[in-house]
């Protein structure tokens, strides 16, 4: 277990939620104004498509046939036009014919397709027999909407860059009393250990000195209960440096079972509980010790912990197949929810003490070496948990 928290992935995290949530708080206006641009851009392509048609208008006005052999038709970087007749048939044109199809507008702004074109109509033929005067633009909607879209990003940008910063700094102190639990928590862990001992290794000399004694038995039984506890705070603070550095040996896993029941028998003796052991010899497997520790200890402390008074906790240890199977069940009060059994600091009886840690840790192992659990369990009559080990082939 550790308490560490990485800065840069909690800034990164949040940051990019938070952007997230501005991101589609501002999507609405976004669209919005959008729309308005959109709105507005055609607005301004069409007043600069009239002020256009004005011009070439106002030149064809100032012509002179008398003085001028001939009309230069105004031209313009951005806009192209043309003179039509009453069919549409072009009399001079500077629009495309291959591009452009421009057939039968009325008067006023129309849409062709990516152009934008206003079309002037005239009540008489005065300028060189035209009945038309076509103005035509490009409507450049990608540069539009580019430019809104790296408005857009920048924004986003931004708030992600100092959602960053912020949430970064906003971690610090957090880190530092993590830091300072997280060491209180070992530096306890550590302290407890040696009292444990202490107590373990005196009562294991009284008895053999004075003889078997139902108290010292209780408090046997009891520092038992502590140095499990006290195994799996241990497990948990070490957990990252087991799953990185511990490797693989091969264990006799019949003889490893025998010497947890072993363990337990004087805890189960407290309540009247025998454990009842059926275990297959000579079944080895290739395995992290420590990890299997915790799946046989847990489960085990578990069955006696709930199982009933005065009743067995039956251990099965055997191979079907290629498979190595693991059984404990108890008879006791049963699981009322299975899904959260699993759950950390989960417990399904206030009354009994222990954190809820046990079977998280369980569960975590299990779902890392790939291991497959069945509990099956029934309110007021038992529960039986069962792991089904791949073969030692397949874990080497």
């Amino acid at each position: 277990m550790t308490l560490k928290i990485n800065e840069q992935k909690f800034a990164i995290k949040y940051a990019i939620f938070y952007t997230a949530v501005i991101f589609a708080i501002l999507l609405f206006p976004f669209l919005i104004y959008a729309n308005y641009m959109y709105s507005l851009e055609e607005a301004k392509t069409e007043i600069a498509l009239k002020k256009i048609g004005i011009q070439i208008i106002n030149e064809m006005e100032k012509y002179d046939e008398t003085t001028s052999e001939y009309f230069s038709f105004p031209r313009f970087k951005k806009f192209n036009a043309g003179l039509y007749d009453v069919n549409y048939n072009p009399i001079f044109t500077l629009i495309n014919a291959q591009k452009k199809s421009i057939t039968y507008m009325n008067e006023g702004y129309h849409t062709l397709n990516n152009d934008r074109v206003y079309v002037f109509e005239f009540k008489n033929s005065r300028y060189f027999g035209a009945k038309y005067l076509v103005v035509l633009t490009q409507f450049d909607t990608f540069s539009m909407f580019k430019n809104m879209i790296i408005v857009m990003l920048c924004i986003v940008s931004i708030t992600f860059l100092l959602s960053f910063i912020i949430l970064k700094n906003f971690a610090k102190p957090f880190q530092q009393m993590n830091d300072a639990l997280d060491n209180f928590i070992k530096d306890s862990m550590h302290e407890i250990n040696t009292p444990l001992s202490i107590i373990n290794i005196n009562v294991d000399m009284y008895q053999e000195k004075f003889g078997a004694n139902r108290y010292f038995s209780r408090i046997k039984s009891a520092s038992k209960i502590l140095s499990k506890l006290y195994n799996d705070m241990n497990y948990l603070i070490k957990e990252q440096t087991i799953n990185r550095k511990a490797q693989r040996r091969t264990i006799d896993f019949s003889s490893f079972v025998r010497k947890s029941v072993d363990y337990f028998k004087d805890i189960a003796e407290l309540k009247g509980i025998t454990i009842m052991q059926y275990i297959q010899d000579d079944i080895v497997i290739d395995f992290i010790p420590a990890k299997l520790q915790k799946i046989v200890d847990n489960t085990l402390s578990n069955a006696i912990k709930y199982g009933k008074e005065e009743r067995e906790v039956i251990v099965i240890l055997e191979t079907i197949e290629e498979n190595i199977i693991l059984s404990i069940e108890d008879f006791g009060i049963g699981i009322k929810e299975p899904n959260k059994i699993f759950s950390r600091y989960y417990r399904e009886d206030e009354t009994k003490g222990g954190f809820g840690i046990g079977l998280s840790i369980v569960n975590k192992i299990v779902h890392d070496e790939n291991i497959k659990v069945n509990v099956y369990s029934q309110l007021n009559k038992g529960t039986k948990f069962e792991y089904i080990f791949a073969s030692k082939a397949q874990y080497s």
